[in-house]
């Protein structure tokens, strides 16, 4: 039996596993991702050497990332700047590994296992302490100058949006990230978006911004599925109207996707098995 490792890098939390199989991750562990790079990573490959021999291992990050170099780059997490992630684990545990963005992972996983299962096409998107999305295009993962930065996106005020409010991107401020990310409803609306009751109005400005981007994504990519994952679409009222509202602003011009909450448990982890069986294909 081959046995290959799985490591979701977070800002908050590594999560890692092994396993020979996407769909059963086993002995799953998470470590804090603490300011010093180094004990982290101590902690990551310690496990794979105790589970070990190991095939291949499979990285999801948090990022951004150059794929050139297999580093974090320009994160709002200082000490993680520039830390040659990739190539670390590498000379550590002396395997394949494949490296990708944490949403481009989830992505493959719930395309190759999940709710896309059997798509070519499809996008994820997480949303929750931030924005992030991947995506395949013909059975690929989308790179390019870089990866897809979907939290970025440029969206219009929604109807029902707060005057005052300015947004909570320290780079953008009013993009999608900065006004439909968990931070932003909290900021916005003074308490978590969990505590809020399904019948607040939040939820129909967190629809509209979230039906800006299906929309939007389904214009440029054309996805057969979009997956909305994340804290904040733990709410699974959320789901019918992101759908109608994302109806609404298509006015019938295209086709929209499928707008699905997410088929696995651990999409990051399972697309992290996936890069990891790749790489050491």
């Amino acid at each position: 039996m081959s046995l290959y490792g799985a490591l979701e890098a977070g800002g908050t939390k590594f999560v890692v596993s092994v396993g020979d199989d996407p769909l059963q991750p086993r002995d799953v562990r998470r470590f804090s991702t603490s300011n010093n790079p180094v004990e982290t990573m101590a902690e990551v490959v310690a496990y794979f050497q105790e589970r070990g021999p190991l095939k291949g291992v499979g990285v999801a990050t948090f990022g951004p990332i150059d794929f050139a170099t297999g580093a974090i780059t320009n994160t709002p997490k200082l000490a993680w700047q520039n830390f040659p992630l990739r190539d670390a684990l590498r000379r550590a545990l002396n395997v394949p590994v494949g490296f990708d963005t944490d949403v481009n992972g989830a992505a493959l996983g719930e395309a190759r296992c999940g709710a896309g299962k059997g798509m070519e096409n499809l996008v994820y998107i997480t949303v929750g302490t931030g924005i992030g999305g991947g995506a395949l295009v013909s059975g690929q993962l989308v790179h390019g100058l870089m990866h897809p930065e979907m939290g970025h996106l440029l969206v219009r005020r929604a109807a029902g949006e707060r005057a005052d409010f300015a947004g909570v991107c320290p780079f953008h401020g009013d993009c999608l990230e900065g006004l439909a990310s968990g931070p932003a409803m909290n900021e916005r609306w003074g308490v978590p978006a969990h505590e809020l009751p399904p019948e607040h109005d939040g939820w129909k400005v967190e629809a509209d911004y979230l039906a800006q981007a299906c929309v939007n994504l389904a214009c440029v990519v054309s996805p057969q599925v979009i997956v909305l994952g994340g804290g904040v679409m733990s709410q699974r009222h959320l789901f019918p109207s992101v759908r109608t509202r994302a109806e609404e602003l298509c006015k019938g011009y295209l086709p929209l996707p499928a707008i699905v909450p997410p088929g696995l448990e651990y999409p990051g982890l399972s697309g992290a098995f996936v890069l990891a069986m790749e790489a050491a294909a």
